[in-house]
Order: structure tokens, then sequence, then C-alpha cells
């Protein structure tokens, strides 16, 4: 009898460090989330301006993006537990000034935009450090295990996040919802603080290669399957994706910032859904195939969330927005996880982080701008369009992804 799903998870349960790793990204996830939602419908209040709204995720990405190739060739070159602690420790910072911002009559955006920016450079570096740690901490045979419980976590985090941020600030304002995350961010600092060390791996590719800030980038190129999957999901989400013009849905719809919350948190609940329903059933065998059409209902669903105008409705829809999305992205992770060698990790995770980042917060840029051009309703019809229409592109550009069947890592 082979091993159950159950008992792979508690296979890597017992790994301490990994224990710890799942500590430091569910309590960063939830002040993550719940600081994403107390900016957003702070902006909104203060400004009433979806370009307002669009500006949080272009500066966040610039500052992101801005050191993407450099963050992952460092977090390749150190140890990867001090990449982590140092960038908690600055993300704890940052949500103190923003609390003692929100205790102001009136806030400075420009003092608001300038701390997103220096969360921004903090996560370039957090992102390939955590996903080489997880890595490096997990033996290949369960490590499908241990990043369905990594994905779990953030997406549990990305749920009660935006929840409790609502009603915390429904009910007590900014500065006590900004209270909340250094409350989470502590937390997620003292897990940091029980990691083990995770020093720099042998592999490979030469001396020359390993010093190139630009390996990551050239392999990614290489390697069209990837290629394919990155380009698929950056401009997809790039243009697909209404989480930044929430709040004003929220405040169409009059719920509130408890409202905005729970539409925030629709998405992973969906998500969560479908993992569940992943676990219990086969690999993939057509991956390209269900890639292509998930993304192609990521779409659908978001057209329709544009005409909706019952929040019932809308959170459902955000919630099947998920759950096809869910499948992408574990794919997407899948595919990078076997074609990725041990010492490229950082690099082309940092590679990948700057195609999520160009979706998801310059997508955020997108979002506002095309709301304040076209209006709210047509600009998110406008962008389930044009994911339809790169749908169609990758389907044709790169026949090697519709054609993928069952991945498997090679040795």
């Amino acid at each position: 009898m082979g091993v159950t799903p159950f008992e792979e998870s508690l296979a890597v349960l017992r790994i301490r460090d990994f224990r710890c790793f799942l500590g430091v990204r569910f309590f960063a996830t939830l002040a993550s989330q719940m600081q994403t939602l107390v900016v957003s419908w702070q902006v909104y209040q203060l400004t009433k301006d979806p370009l307002a709204l669009g500006l949080i995720g272009l500066i966040e990405a610039v500052a992101f993006i801005g050191v993407s190739l450099w963050a992952g060739h460092f977090a390749d070159r150190r140890e990867k537990r001090s990449i982590i602690l140092g960038t908690q420790l600055i993300l704890l910072f940052c949500s103190g000034l923003l609390m003692m911002m929100a205790m102001q009559p009136r806030p400075s955006l420009i003092w608001i935009y300038g701390i997103i920016a220096v969360t921004g450079l903090a996560r370039s570096f957090l992102w390939p450090a955590s996903f080489a740690y997880s890595e490096l901490t997990v033996p290949r045979e369960i490590y499908s295990r241990a990043a369905a419980l990594n994905s779990t976590g953030w997406e549990i985090g990305s749920i009660l996040g935006p929840a409790i941020g609502g009603a915390i600030y429904a009910w007590k304002g900014p500065a006590a919802g900004y209270g909340a995350v250094v409350i989470l961010a502590v937390l997620a600092l003292g897990f940091a603080l029980q990691l083990g060390q995770k020093p720099p791996q042998a592999g490979s590719p030469s001396e020359a290669e390993q010093t190139d800030l630009w390996s990551g980038i050239r392999f990614v190129f290489s390697k069209r399957i990837i290629l394919a999957a990155l380009t698929l999901d950056m401009f997809a989400v790039l243009f697909g994706g209404a989480y930044a013009v929430l709040p004003i849905f929220a405040d169409y719809m009059k719920v509130g910032p408890v409202g905005l919350g729970w539409l925030r948190a629709a998405p992973s609940v969906g998500a969560i859904l479908m993992a569940v329903y992943q676990s219990y059933r086969s690999p993939l065998q057509r991956v390209g195939q269900t890639l292509l059409l998930m993304v192609t209902c990521f779409g659908v669903s978001m057209i329709a969330f544009a005409f909706s105008k019952l929040f019932w409705l809308s959170w459902v829809l955000l919630a099947a927005s998920g759950a096809f999305d869910n499948v992408s992205v574990v794919i997407r992770a899948s595919i990078l996880q076997a074609f990725t060698p041990n010492s490229m990790r950082g690099r082309v995770s940092s590679v990948n982080g700057i195609f999520i980042g160009s979706s998801n917060e310059i997508g955020a840029f997108e979002s506002g701008l095309a709301a304040r051009l076209m209006g709210l309703v047509p600009s998110v019809i406008f962008g389930g369009v044009m994911t339809l229409v790169t749908v169609a592109w990758v389907f044709w550009q790169f026949p090697d992804l519709r054609r993928l069947g069952a991945i498997h890592r090679p040795e």
C-alpha cells in the first residue's frame, strides 16, 4: 500500500524548520493581507480616486522589480535565515510607521506611498530567500505535499487577513488595523528566529553563471515551458485582476470595510476549496490544456463580476476566480519546481517574482488607471476580455505548453 497524502503531510510537519517556516509564512501573510486592505480603504477614503488605489500597486511593483534580479542573486549566495529575519524586521518597522501615520488627523499620501515602496524592497529579498529555504528544508520525495501545505497556509492567511482587517477598521479605524498588523509581524518574526540556517547550495552551473545576475532570466527564456506558464500568468492577471478597485465596488454596494474584507477574502476561499478538491484527485495528465482552460475560466468569471450588482453574487464570482487561479498557480509552481536546479532557485524565483509582481502590482495600477479613464465596470470587462485574448495568443505561440502532459521532475 502506498503512502497516503495524510501520512506525507505528517512527515513534512515533523521537520522542525519547515514547521517554523510555515509559522513565518502564515503570520507574515496575515499581516500583509490585512495591511493591504487597511491601506487600500484608507487611501480610498482620503481620495475617492481609483488612480490613487492603482498607485499603491505601481509603487510597490517598481520597488520590488527594481532590485529583484540582484535580490535573487543575493539569496543564492547568502545564508537564507538571515535574509528572512532581516526582511521581517523591515516589514515590522514599516507597519509601525503606518500605524503612527494613521494617528494623524490627515495622513500624508506621500509618506504612505514611500512606506509601501520600502515594503516592496523588503519583499523582493524575502521572496527568493523563502522559496529557496522551503525547498532546501524538505526532501524531494515529499516536496509536493510541503508545497500544498505552504500554499494552504498562505490561502488561509489571505482569507483571515482581509476579513479581520476590515472588521477592525470598521470598529476602531486604520490605526487599530495597523496595530493588529504590527502584532502579527512580531509573531512572524518570532517564528523566523527559530529557523535553522540554510547556507548557499553548490550546483551544476559554472562559477561564471553563478555570479551572473542575468542567468536567471536567460534560464527562464531558454525553457519555453517555463516562459509560457509565466507569460500566461503575468498577462492574464495583469489585465484580468480587479482587486485594486474592490474598495470602489464595496463603496458602491454600501458594504464598507467589512464587506471589502470579505470581497478580498473570496478568491482565497475559492482557492482553498479547489486545493482540497485537488488533494483527493489523481495528478493532472494534461497539464498544459488544463492551465489554458483555467485561465480562460478566470477571465470569464471576472467579466461576469463586472456585471454583478449583488454582494453575494460578486462574492461567489470572486471565489470562482480564486478557484480557477489556484489551479494555474499550482501548475506554474510545479513547472518551476520540476525544471529549476537547486543552485539557481533564488534567481529563477526572482524572475518568477518579477512576472507575478508585474501581474499583481502593476495590474493594480492598470485597474486603477483604466477605471479612471473608462469607468469602473467597462474597465473590468476590458480586463477580462484581454485575459481571453492572452490565452488565445499563448495557445498559438507556445505549442509545447498546450501539449504538456503530466509533470515529472528530472533527476
